[in-house]
């Protein structure tokens, strides 16, 4: 849920978290470089979300092709019931 103030974010424990994740730090750096490579093709990605084809989570990457799609249809698909992506 969206913090009302900034302030209230405690970042520092969000980060230690991360850290515990498996892989998480790495994926997130796959989604970096694909928004900042449509930023320097000068790619309006403004209200949209970069989809990956193949979704990090299923073991995709950014070499299987990313796209641009509303957050709506990226953010909603078929889950298992441990929350992981059905393929």
């Amino acid at each position: 849920m969206p913090y009302k103030n900034k302030a209230d974010r405690d970042a520092k424990h969000e980060w230690q978290l991360e850290k515990k994740r498996p892989g998480a730090h790495e994926a997130r750096m796959e989604r970096q470089r694909a928004r900042r490579a449509l930023d320097k093709k000068g790619v309006n990605r403004k209200g949209k979300d970069v989809a990956h084809k193949v979704a990090l989570a299923n073991g995709g990457s950014n070499a299987d092709g990313y796209t641009l799609q509303s957050p709506h249809t990226n953010r909603s698909f078929k889950r298992k019931p441990n929350c992981k992506p059905v393929k």
